[in-house]
């Protein structure tokens, strides 16, 4: 792993209270400049998708001045445990 992917997940664990976080490094040769991210946290309950993102963001705003894509999926513990028994 290289370091912004070590410095994505520190934040994300760090400002949201997740329950489950993936990161993966989606850029060609893993160069770190396009990544996934997964959030599950109960932060998102009641919240629209464009908050939940915007939530990442913020926790990422840092690390978003040196990434040129980031795919976000944020799920509610709820929503994940129906995603996973799917």
């Amino acid at each position: 792993k290289n370091d912004v992917t070590f410095l994505v997940k520190l934040h994300l664990m760090s400002e949201i209270l997740e329950l489950f976080e993936d990161v993966e490094d989606t850029s060609p040769n893993r160069c770190a400049a396009s990544f996934k991210v997964l959030v599950v946290s109960s932060q998102f309950e009641g919240k629209p998708l464009l908050q939940r993102h915007r939530m990442v963001n913020t926790c990422l705003a840092e690390e978003l001045k040196e990434i040129h894509a980031l795919n976000r999926k944020t799920l509610t513990p709820e929503q994940w445990e129906k995603q996973k028994s799917q």
